[in-house]
């Protein structure tokens, strides 16, 4: 696939991912100053996901073919348009400007370990898989 189709698939999963955080974080706004627990929630399953997808691939073979297309459309695109930094940075911005600091600054803090030990088990949960299907002779080619 050429450089312009994978954009595009790039920017197809994008737009999924963006229209489904949108509408959580439409289902479940945060009044002003109390934890934004939609982008929380979102950015840490996106972690989670980010992390089992990108082992899985990594186990599977090298990245070309279906896997980069994979890659590109699902992780680039779709996870990354599903979860936020701007968002993330925006509410942590807000929450300091409302003069609560100290929540701010639990929010950031948090939602970065959380993200990283997310992003973590999901990386294990994909490794505990795919090491199992190549110890069965079922890895993926």
């Amino acid at each position: 696939m050429r450089f312009v189709g994978l954009a595009l698939l790039v920017a197809a999963g994008a737009t999924v991912g963006t229209l489904l955080r949108a509408s959580i974080e439409l289902a479940f706004p945060h009044p002003p100053g109390e934890w934004p627990w939609a982008t929380f929630v979102i950015n840490v399953v996106g972690s989670f996901a980010l992390g089992a997808l990108i082992e899985a691939l990594a186990l599977s073979g090298p990245d070309t073919g279906r896997r980069r297309m994979l890659r590109l459309g699902v992780g680039t695109g779709m996870i990354g348009g599903f979860t936020t930094y701007s968002t993330f940075v925006v509410e942590i911005d807000q929450l300091a400007s409302a003069g609560q600091v100290a929540l701010a600054v639990a929010y950031a803090l948090v939602s970065v370990v959380l993200g990283v030990v997310a992003a973590a088990i999901g990386a294990g949960a994909a490794a505990s898989v795919f090491g199992r299907n190549e110890a069965d002779g079922q890895g993926a080619a």
